[in-house]
């Protein structure tokens, strides 16, 4: 029998995925893939990648774009923090590296939002480097390959995946074998209904043989999740919305949202405090935007002013027109709401011209 990895380089030749964007590419879009792909899938990034790398070709130009600029790019991909690091990592390749993506390992791992298995992911695919990584696809595959068991997130379980993932690493075609250990992670050895019967490396997998593949790689322990309330509010003025830019740290950090609060009573304590005059109010349904640690439970309080308030206008807020497109780096759920708030104000505008 051919070795695990000659069976999965053989496999990825005539089944795995050759279409990917950045594929082939140079070690900025390889990189630039491998953060966008942590924790969201390839059919999500990709129109995302696309349109990133259009606007910022180069590394030069990533670094020599505002935070805004790319913040509003990610905008709708969720975990924030990957965006900012990313800007950061790249200020520091102009500066440290001329420009040039470092190729040692030790110099990419010490680059912002990048650990080992990323850092190995590019050695691997964009320099062709014999280096092993540990995605959460490689993971279920090794898991059940070698039948790991242990949840793959605590330290023991992953010492031990790592030294399967080491041990298993071919002597030639890294690339197409780490792109393999990939492509069956993400299309064969996926987690609900895995795909054993055409899986080129079958014959022995310990998983398979011993009856445990829907066990493997064992859960994380379930924990309640958490639940926080909060009231935003939605200032509003003819046609525009206020927004405010949020610390860059944190939840949403560096993203535009409306104000938050604990409860409504503080919030209207709030806009007495800043002298807002309020014509109407409009409580709007409530919602839940889950994170990966917590639930936050969302009422979106719409206010209607007689004016805007003066401070309103410094650097740190913005007016948007509710009817226009966004093009800020805003939240989903801020998102959604202005894109309701849009139409609602379209509909009572209408219903003036009618009346």
């Amino acid at each position: 029998m051919h070795s695990f990895s000659s069976r999965l380089i053989r496999w990825q030749r005539q089944h795995g995925r050759h279409d990917l964007p950045w594929q082939g590419q140079d070690a900025y879009r390889v990189w630039l893939s491998e953060i966008m792909l942590q924790q969201t899938q390839v059919a999500t990034v990709i129109p995302y990648y696309l349109r990133f790398i259009a606007s910022f070709p180069t590394i030069t130009a990533l670094a020599a774009a505002s935070e805004d600029e790319v913040l509003a790019h990610w905008s709708g991909l969720g975990y924030y923090a990957r965006g900012r690091n990313l800007h950061k990592a790249a200020r520091i390749v102009v500066e440290k590296f001329s420009g040039e993506f470092p190729r040692q390992l030790e110099d990419i791992v010490e680059l912002p939002g990048i650990g080992r298995s990323t850092a190995a992911a590019i050695c691997a695919l964009a320099f062709h480097e014999r280096r092993a990584i540990l995605d959460g696809n490689v993971k279920r595959v090794l898991a059940r390959y070698c039948a790991v068991a242990g949840w793959t997130g605590e330290k023991r379980v992953e010492s031990a995946l790592w030294q399967h993932a080491e041990r298993l690493l071919p002597e030639n075609d890294v690339a197409t074998y780490i792109q393999g250990l990939m492509d069956m992670g993400a299309t064969l050895c996926v987690r609900g209904k895995p795909k054993c019967p055409v899986c080129p490396v079958r014959d022995d997998c310990a998983a398979l043989a011993t009856g445990c593949v829907q066990t493997l790689p064992t859960p994380r322990p379930r924990k309640s999740v958490p639940g926080r309330n909060t009231v935003m509010l939605m200032l509003s003025h003819g046609n525009e919305i206020l927004l405010e830019k949020r610390a860059p740290h944190g939840v949403w950090g560096g993203l535009w949202s409306f104000p938050q609060f604990d409860d409504a009573a503080k919030a209207r304590a709030w806009c007495g405090q800043h002298g807002i005059e309020i014509l109407s109010e409009r409580r709007l349904e409530p919602f839940i935007h889950v994170f990966t640690h917590f639930k936050l439970h969302i009422t979106p309080l719409w206010l209607t002013l007689r004016r805007k308030p003066v401070w309103a206008a410094q650097s740190d807020s913005m007016w948007h027109p509710a009817d226009a497109p966004v093009r800020a780096a805003i939240p989903a759920p801020i998102r959604v709401l202005l894109a309701n708030a849009g139409c609602a104000l379209a509909g009572d505008e209408a219903a003036k011209q009618i009346g």
